[in-house]
């Protein structure tokens, strides 16, 4: 009887490579101009200095913070709405870990990192859009 060992998928196997920054002093207005034109539906905010840690803004930060308030989006800094630190995900860490990583985090994208580098963003629909093992 020979036990067939399943494949692992790492979540730089299902990462989307492209990553989009903003400047944390940006207004939502830009930061929603960039992910149309980019096709993003998050932005990874840049550290202020080398001690500092990422932040990220995402859709659902905008719609919250600003479309469905009385908020205007061209005075509303990314900074006010940002969440940060980030939840990173390691490069080679199994989906099905990286899947609950992110749940328990109450997240739906995180950026990958791997030898302290951001290099990736995953997402969970990503966990199974790009992945063949269903």
């Amino acid at each position: 009887m020979s036990i067939e060992k399943k494949e692992i998928v790492r979540a730089r196997d299902v990462m989307d490579q492209k990553l989009v920054f903003v400047d944390g002093m940006a207004t939502a207005a830009e930061a929603a101009a960039m992910m149309r034109e980019e096709h993003v539906l998050s932005l990874l905010v840049e550290k202020r200095n080398p001690d500092d840690v990422w932040g990220i803004i995402v859709v659902q930060d905008i719609i919250r913070e600003v479309l469905v308030t009385t908020r205007e989006a061209s005075e509303v800094n990314v900074y006010e709405i940002m969440s940060k630190p980030v939840v990173t995900v390691p490069g080679d860490m199994d989906i099905r870990y990286a899947a609950r990583l992110l749940l328990n985090a109450g997240v739906r994208r995180a950026p990958v990192e791997e030898q302290g580098e951001l290099v990736g963003m995953l997402s969970l629909s990503s966990l199974v859009l790009n992945n063949r093992l269903f």
